[in-house]
């Protein structure tokens, strides 16, 4: 995961609205860098690091709330929804990728050890990804599905497949919406106001 940029040019004794605009474009120039990935649907990881660019730059928004525009709500939701529309993409090639491990493919697209690293994040979220006890199944070579076990995740694997494909179009559909509305541009110039 990208990490955060250090904040250069607060001022300690600015108001504090100042120094908030000045992490906001601080935290947009960053999500902004991964805008090349948009185009490019497999590129998992920095599509990934888009989602914490935005998140960042969401948090952001909201701690500093009290101190900027009130115009900086709509542009909250919009940064949520993107972060929302990623997130479902991510989560969606996690499964792929525990899928094609179970079923012993050799280009599972996420590395093995993120699909476990990630498998063992989402266990703290109320809605599992998927069920604990089935992941050390899913992982474990020794662990081999019966032919109508195969069926049935072949058929899940192909259902994730297309359900990644339409996640993506609508995340970038909604991207290429911001774009032509000049969304970056709009941001800075509600910051100015």
């Amino acid at each position: 995961m990208a990490k955060a940029k250090p904040i250069t040019g607060l001022v300690p004794q600015a108001p504090t609205g100042k120094n908030a605009r000045v992490i906001v474009k601080a935290r947009l120039e960053e999500m902004c860098v991964w805008d090349k990935y948009v185009d490019q649907p497999y590129h998992v990881q920095e599509l990934h690091n888009l989602r914490i660019a935005a998140k960042r730059l969401r948090y952001t928004f909201e701690v500093f709330e009290d101190f900027l525009p009130e115009k900086c709500k709509a542009i909250v939701e919009e940064i949520a929804q993107i972060q929302d529309e990623i997130g479902a993409l991510h989560d969606g090639d996690v499964i792929i990728a525990l899928l094609r491990l179970c079923l012993g493919s050799q280009d599972s697209g996420v590395a093995y050890e993120q699909a476990l690293v990630e498998v063992e994040k989402q266990g703290s979220k109320k809605e599992e990804l998927v069920p604990p006890a089935m992941v050390a199944d899913l992982v474990d070579p020794s662990v081999e599905p019966t032919a109508e076990e195969r069926y049935g995740l072949e058929e899940m694997l192909l259902k994730q497949q297309r359900m990644r494909e339409e996640r993506y179009a609508v995340f970038r559909q909604h991207w290429y919406q911001l774009q032509a509305r000049d969304f970056r541009r709009e941001i800075l110039v509600i910051l100015d106001e």
